[in-house]
């Protein structure tokens, strides 16, 4: 399918009513941008060549090679093959070739996750993972009526970003809507019945866990096989400058996998969100059109953004999360409407700032704050 935006999938494409299609959430529609539908590309005189995987890639020779054994000659190459999902099969995982054991990454995922959740109508569901789409798969399969326990061996969920007491709002909201929550163990084996289909999950603490349908969520990684060695990499990622060229002349790398200089931290960093994904991109063309035009570009300046929606919460954060913390409003999770935030002070500077249940005005204002990084005295003043 034509490209389209990725979030959707773990969503609004799973509800049991108003779910999300394509052709609705083509690129870029998530930043309120144009859809862009299959058609756009042509009348854009942009060739779009789907079904088709690029199996090597001569990065001296300036060619590509598809799986049918085509050839593309190209004079720039942009790389965005983005991330893959980790697969518990990569660690030799008992079992971990059942049958409904998921994974979600492509709209083919959600499709096959989706018929899962027909034919096994509230069943048993347990999410393998504490993170972006352990949280949001654990309330869209709640939404779908089923009974739901996640795992993850973090003391807290979304151990990332979350500090112990913004993720303790969210698991007790969580269990308030009669999530299971399991911390601190793993999923090591699975058992699976004469059809193949999973029935249990293997705890390492010993327990057991019956299981219709097991949706894993435990990370990812990005998809530079195809240039290694050819071209410098660093944090795990394809090593670009700040309008994301790499060390080899005309090729370009964005998203998840290019490690940049993020200007506003001076450090290289890689970021992987459907934010970073678009301007990136963006970044990158700019640059091109303007090298073609002899002019040049300001350098990109990130704000590293993240945000999810689930149930009938949705938080947004912006910046970085070191240091201290101040945690702000009412975050009881028996709240009517729970409204609250936290920020991030390292260096007497404010750095991050989250927040969940914001109106729009609000989430500008704290993406201000961390973009400037106002001056605090005390944590007290804050």
């Amino acid at each position: 399918v034509a490209p389209y935006e990725r979030p959707a999938l773990s969503k609004a494409y799973l509800f049991p009513e108003g779910a999300a299609r394509l052709p609705g959430f083509h690129v870029c529609v998530g930043s309120g941008g144009e859809r862009l539908l299959p058609e756009w590309y042509k009348e854009k005189g942009i060739q779009l060549i789907l079904s088709t995987e690029i199996v090597k890639a001569d990065l001296p020779a300036k060619t590509l090679v598809s799986a049918a054994g085509e050839t593309f000659k190209y004079q720039i190459l942009i790389i965005a093959t983005g991330s893959t999902v980790i697969r518990l099969t990569d660690f030799g995982v008992e079992g971990a070739d059942a049958k409904n054991i998921f994974y979600l990454r492509e709209i083919d995922d959600a499709d096959k996750l989706l018929e899962a959740i027909k034919a096994k109508k509230n069943g048993k569901a347990v999410i393998v993972g504490g993170g972006y789409i352990g949280l949001e798969l654990a309330a869209v399969m709640k939404i779908n009526n089923f009974d739901v326990t996640m795992v993850y061996p973090e003391p807290w969920c979304m151990p990332r970003l979350f500090t112990p007491d913004i993720a303790a709002f969210y698991e007790e909201y969580y269990a308030n809507k009669g999530v299971k929550i399991i911390k601190g163990t793993v999923a090591v084996g699975f058992t699976s019945d004469s059809n193949g289909e999973v029935k249990e999950v293997k705890l390492k603490d010993g327990r057991a866990l019956e299981a219709d349908i097991v949706v894993v969520g435990v990370g990812g990684r990005p998809l530079t096989r195809l240039f290694k060695g050819q071209v410098e990499e660093e944090k795990g990622g394809i090593k670009t400058d700040a309008f994301f060229k790499t060390s080899v002349p005309n090729v370009y790398a964005v998203g998840d996998l290019a490690t940049f200089p993020l200007k506003l931290y001076n450090e290289l960093r890689r970021v992987e969100h459907v934010d970073h994904a678009r301007k990136s991109a963006e970044q990158a063309v700019k640059a091109i059109k303007a090298s073609e035009e002899g002019k040049s570009v300001d350098e990109y300046d990130y704000l590293p953004y993240f945000y999810s929606r689930s149930f009938d919460l949705s938080w947004q954060f912006y910046g970085d999360n070191v240091g201290d913390t101040v945690l702000f409003g009412d975050s009881n999770p028996k709240s009517q409407k729970a409204k609250f935030g936290s920020y991030w002070i390292k260096d007497g500077k404010v750095v991050g700032a989250f927040l969940e249940g914001g109106t729009a005005e609000e989430n500008q204002a704290i993406a201000k704050v961390a973009k400037l990084q106002p001056s605090v005295q005390s944590l007290e003043a804050v």
